[in-house]
């Protein structure tokens, strides 16, 4: 055969192949979630999460700091309340000495140069396991619950959240709670909004994790139907107007046109969830024998970053953190 153009020419060995890669994952591509409990020294696993843990502070702490050694800068904390403390208005959110503000406090004493990620929704700390309270019917009510979100969202800034991540989905919240951080003096807070939040399936191993099971209903009237795109794209522009200074889309693999459409859309920090449904099922394959945990997640990670995201959620950090820091020819 006689080629002109031969395109095997660029991947005939492995330096070749890195010269020219178009998409490249580092370290600081990441946020690694935590879950904490109370207490110390306590290290509970998660049945759906093969390799996830729920910890006590001491041992976030140590965790946090050897992941931050390695190149991750930020975190994202997510708490585990004890079930006789929770109420349907999710009052323990807004307690000052609770299991949150407490932890943003000892890290970032400790641990000065981590960026702190702290979830802003009520469905940790509700009975009923909705983002935000309800009435009668069952329904979620959006402006009252945007109030507290706004005192919650004041209360973790205090702490030291460096940015507070609103994962409710109602309508108004960026723009109430930027207006609250600002008249409290904390300015200098971020704010991350989870602007497509879908009502996926998804979710349950999470749920797990943080005891934030449904009691009732579901969350279609308030997170997104994953049939719509167009729609992603209207909340990104107005989470952008209310003064967001990064979005997210959630769930990651299953919606990479919407982070490519939003990324060509708004020009903020875009991020996404690389969710717990998404990492149970590698997961679950890796121990049948069936997928190398290791390999599905960078190829995973890298086609979402590939897509447009500028940083990833994942609890795949420990997974893929070798490819990583060694790379060779």
């Amino acid at each position: 055969m006689t080629l002109l153009i031969r395109p095997r020419r660029n991947r005939r060995t492995s330096a070749i192949r890195r010269l020219v890669e178009e998409t490249v994952l580092h370290p600081a591509d990441f946020v690694m979630p935590f879950f904490l409990i109370e207490g110390e020294n306590q290290r509970q696993s998660i049945g759906s999460m093969p390799g996830v843990f729920r910890l006590s502070l001491d041992l976030l702490l140590k965790e946090a700091e050897k992941f931050h050694r390695q190149g991750i800068p930020a975190i994202a904390l997510f708490p585990v309340i004890d079930q006789g403390l929770k109420d349907p208005m999710g009052s323990l959110a807004l307690q000052e000495e609770g299991l949150i503000p407490h932890a943003l406090q000892v890290l970032k004493k400790e641990i000065p140069s981590l960026c702190l990620v702290t979830d802003v929704a009520l469905d940790p700390f509700t009975t009923h396991g909705h983002d935000g309270i309800i009435d009668s019917h069952g329904d979620v009510i959006n402006d009252a619950t945007v109030k507290i979100l706004c005192q919650m969202a004041c209360l973790l800034g205090a702490a030291g959240a460096d940015i507070v991540a609103p994962s409710d989905m109602m309508d108004g919240r960026i723009g109430a709670i930027r207006g609250q951080l600002d008249l409290a003096g904390l300015d200098q807070v971020g704010i991350c909004s989870y602007t497509a939040k879908y009502a996926s399936s998804l979710y349950s191993p999470f749920r797990e994790a943080v005891g934030s099971g449904l009691k009732s209903g579901d969350k279609k009237t308030y997170q997104m139907n994953p049939a719509n795109s167009r729609e992603a794209v209207r909340q990104a522009l107005l989470d952008a107007e209310e003064g967001a200074d990064m979005l997210m889309v959630k769930p990651a693999l299953f919606y990479l046109d919407i982070l490519t459409k939003i990324k060509e859309e708004v020009n903020l920090p875009l991020c996404a969830y690389h969710v717990s449904g998404e990492y149970a099922m590698v997961m679950s394959a890796h121990q049948q024998g069936w997928l190398n945990a290791p390999q599905v997640f960078y190829e995973a990670l890298m086609s979402i970053k590939r897509a447009g995201a500028d940083f990833i959620f994942s609890y795949a950090v420990p997974q893929i953190l070798p490819f990583l820091e060694v790379k060779s020819f």
